[in-house]
């Protein structure tokens, strides 16, 4: 009898342990950890991050994994959902390739909650990353890019899959278990794209996510069970949230290591608008343009993405990440497009409101990729300035190094944590492997006080 997608996959993770994962994806999957954790520190501290944890805590229950940033313990599905919306709330979580989706703020929320819950070492904690990482993918290529054509954000949408595996896999979910659980998972998978605007919105899709993750994940450890249909089925998820898609991508190559592309974010924003600011620091690396004389600018953008992020005059900070023109801006008078630069108190700031209104974006189908920018701008004696990016910052093509990585994460976790958790937190992860207890990891991203 043919076995069904989630049946097929359920083979595949069920036999998940650190030995079989490649070398080369424990290293992306340590990496991101890297990256996650440091971003959700700091997230933890921003409105959208207090408000997650003051509702995680207020549900009460066990005492099972810790909230970043603040120390306390609340049941591993409110942890699960706390974390995520933490990991989301500055817009510096990693990034996918194909449809620009976040692995961590699901995945590794999920992840970590389980584990601790459960008392597992880091070398579960890997292999378990990497399913989830895996499974999400896979998914976000059978989907899309229908998928966010109908305005499903698959960073929920598709990341409750991710969550649902690697929290199985911390749960040691027997083949059938995993099956059901992907079932469930299914049942709660949600996420619109109706999520820019001066409101919190889009810091909170990945929440429920996660938190609907481990609890499929719980409920079919239990004994309940769920459709093993429900990717493929007459009223499963493809048919539901895609008008076109590929299932054959869900077990594409099950047998073989699979290729996790993990890209990183160095500015605070929007993943789609990073080309855009790599061309005003290449400008003004370049040609240090005085401000007061530019004349005109215009940003060619390929169809993929032209119709996003126009909001000249953005009115919160929510919004600012949100903008291409506010961030084209801020990387010209700054040199930097980081969390401090989208700060309330600057979205008025003369300067940055003239070349906010001043930038006029344009469509360009033979731009080569979708997130590709070319930026021109001519200054009152006829000069003109070119730059066009295709492959921004923290891309595969032009990664960010581990030591960039470090910096990035030294940066977001010293203000909360103080230097010296800061540096064992990190030592930790580089050698995760090592930790017997991933409660020993999360007691160390909270201030001292905590």
């Amino acid at each position: 009898m043919t076995k069904t997608i989630a049946e097929q996959l359920a083979s595949h993770f069920v036999r998940f342990n650190y030995d079989e994962v490649a070398p080369a994806t424990r290293t992306a999957v340590k990496r991101l950890l890297l990256d996650y954790l440091g971003v959700g520190v700091a997230g933890s501290q921003t409105g959208s991050g207090k408000i997650a944890r003051e509702f995680a805590v207020s549900v009460g229950g066990h005492e099972q994994a810790t909230l970043l940033g603040d120390g306390r313990r609340v049941p591993a599905m409110q942890a699960a959902l706390a974390n995520a919306i933490s990991s989301h709330s500055v817009e510096l979580d990693d990034i996918d390739v194909l449809a620009l989706f976040h692995f961590s703020p699901p995945v590794y929320s999920a992840a970590l909650a389980t584990a601790e819950q459960k008392g597992r070492d880091g070398r579960a904690l890997v292999a378990a990353l990497a399913a989830g990482c895996e499974m999400m993918e896979r998914l976000s290529k059978a989907a899309n890019n229908s998928l966010r054509n109908r305005a499903y954000h698959t960073t929920p949408t598709c990341g409750i899959f991710g969550a649902t595996v690697a929290s199985g896999i911390l749960l040691n979910n027997s083949e059938e278990q995993i099956v059901s659980s992907l079932g469930l998972a299914g049942a709660q998978s949600g996420g619109l794209m109706e999520m820019y605007g001066p409101s919190m919105q889009k810091r909170f899709n990945p929440g429920p996510a996660s938190r609907s993750g481990v609890t499929a994940a719980a409920m079919a450890n239990l004994g309940f069970t769920g459709a093993a249909t429900i990717f493929e089925g007459e009223r499963g998820w493809l048919k539901a949230f895609t008008d076109s898609n590929d299932p054959a991508q869900l077990t594409l190559d099950l047998d073989t290591p699979y290729q996790l592309d993990i890209e990183f974010k160095p500015y605070s924003c929007a993943r789609p608008i990073h080309n855009a600011i790599d061309c005003a620091l290449e400008i003004r690396k370049e040609h240090a343009p005085d401000l007061n004389r530019i004349k005109c600018m215009t940003m060619a953008r390929h169809p993929d993405w032209a119709l996003y992020h126009q909001n000249a005059e953005p009115q919160t900070y929510h919004e600012a990440q949100m903008s291409l023109p506010y961030s084209v801006a801020v990387a010209f008078t700054d040199g930097q497009a980081l969390f401090p630069q989208y700060n309330n108190a600057r979205l008025k700031e003369p300067m940055l409101l003239k070349l906010s209104k001043m930038l006029k974006i344009s469509l360009d189908d033979t731009l080569p990729r979708g997130v590709s920018c070319r930026l021109t701008i001519e200054m009152d004696d006829g000069a003109k300035y070119v730059s066009q990016i295709d492959y921004p910052k923290g891309s595969v093509q032009n990664s960010m190094s581990d030591a960039e990585l470090r910096a990035k994460f030294d940066s977001l976790t010293i203000p909360v944590i103080g230097a010296s958790r800061s540096a064992e937190a990190a030592e930790m992860i580089l050698g995760i492997e090592q930790c017997k207890d991933i409660s020993q990891l999360m007691r160390l991203l909270s201030p001292e006080k905590a």
